[in-house]
């Protein structure tokens, strides 16, 4: 008897534990990145090479492509991460955006209007005139800093002249801009952004980094310096806060084992490697088992990542902390047939599609007091 009451004693404990497990409830906040692929609006800028993208350009882009192309950006906006976050992502990092006035008229979209959503962007010197931009919703965020760092990049003189003898192995809108006179890469600025969200202090950091027009291995030392930068950036919010929470997210042009992500910036892809201060890479794990996000001659890669420190990696879940990534990639962003089949639906010549590259996320989870 006494046995049995020991066991009874025994179960009805564990089945309390379990429930109390159960009964514990999260906030949850979805952080997302999307290379919107040529958001330009129709008017010809004099300052940037954005002619393609006019009425008379080569895409013949007029304003009710313009206008199909903000609603489905803004379906696809809406629903990501919504599989385990009703809400749409409280932080969305850009590519590939013209302007700000572009963002604007993103944001009053149907879809999105109600979510009230604040735009960080500044202008770049990137020669097409696209930029990055941050977009957040106000009632869940408050910023209290921003700012853009220029991305440095130079190709010496002898490289600068085999420019035009390179043939690009890379199928890409995404051309390096050379200045002819300080052979400068005119390329993307990296956006830092500091605020509070729900009373904890969260960065983040939106980058995209130099292309691969002329071949993959000729531009690599490029997206390296942009490595490098990003790491210092991260440094440098560290040196302030050993504790600071940082987010590093965009469309890098490398996959996440490339040497731009794996020793520049220093990503790791287990958490039990990450050290005090270190960065961990829930995609690369993601491309070693096939998954991508951009695909090119029928390989995929996964270029757009998003990175968190290790003070994000906390047990501890009375403070924000990560939980899981994953690639949007719902059916109806998906090409269905002709030579690009199972590819991202982007643009074509009779139809608006989304982009050439899927969305990603990552949920920041904390309980609830």
């Amino acid at each position: 008897m006494r046995i049995t009451s020991l066991i009874l004693l025994l179960i009805l404990f564990f089945s309390n534990a379990t429930s109390n497990a159960q009964q514990k409830k999260y906030v949850i906040h979805t952080v997302a990145f999307y290379n919107f692929e040529n958001l330009f609006d129709t008017i010809n800028d004099p300052i940037t090479n954005d002619e393609e993208w006019t009425p008379n350009g080569m895409q013949r882009w007029t304003s009710k492509k313009y206008r199909h192309k903000l609603e489905n950006l803004s379906r696809v906006l809406a629903e990501i991460g919504s599989s385990e976050n009703p809400d749409s992502p409280t932080f969305i990092g850009g590519s590939e955006i013209e302007n700000r006035g572009v963002l604007e008229d993103l944001i009053k979209q149907p879809k999105l209007i109600n979510k009230d959503y604040g735009i960080i962007h500044f202008d770049s010197p990137d020669k097409r005139g696209i930029d990055v931009a941050l977009l957040y919703q106000k009632k869940q965020f408050q910023p209290t800093s921003f700012s853009n760092i220029p991305l440095y990049v130079y190709r010496n003189d002898t490289k600068s002249k085999e420019i035009a003898k390179i043939e690009s192995d890379e199928k890409t809108d995404d051309v390096l801009q050379i200045s002819t006179q300080n052979h400068r890469i005119y390329t993307r600025d990296q956006l830092l952004v500091t605020g509070f969200l729900d009373g904890e202090e969260i960065n983040i950091i939106v980058n995209h980094w130099p292309s691969r027009s002329g071949g993959e291995k000729k531009t690599s030392p490029f997206r390296e310096v942009a490595g490098a930068l990003n790491r210092k950036i991260i440094d440098s919010l560290q040196r302030i806060n050993p504790n600071a929470k940082v987010i590093t997210l965009g469309d890098l042009n490398d996959g996440p084992y490339n040497r731009s992500v794996k020793i520049a910036l220093g990503a790791k892809a287990k958490k039990a490697d990450v050290l005090p201060l270190g960065i961990y890479n829930p995609f690369e794990e993601m491309a070693r088992n096939g998954m991508g996000t951009i695909a090119f001659r029928d390989a995929w890669d996964i270029f757009d990542q998003i990175m968190v420190s290790e003070s994000l990696l906390k047990s501890d879940k009375s403070s924000f902390s990560y939980w899981k990534a994953g690639i949007y990639n719902k059916p109806f962003l998906i090409q269905t047939s002709g030579q690009y089949k199972g590819y991202p639906l982007r643009h074509s010549p009779t139809e608006i599609g989304f982009s050439d590259h899927f969305p990603v996320y990552i949920y920041l989870i904390k309980e609830k007091k």
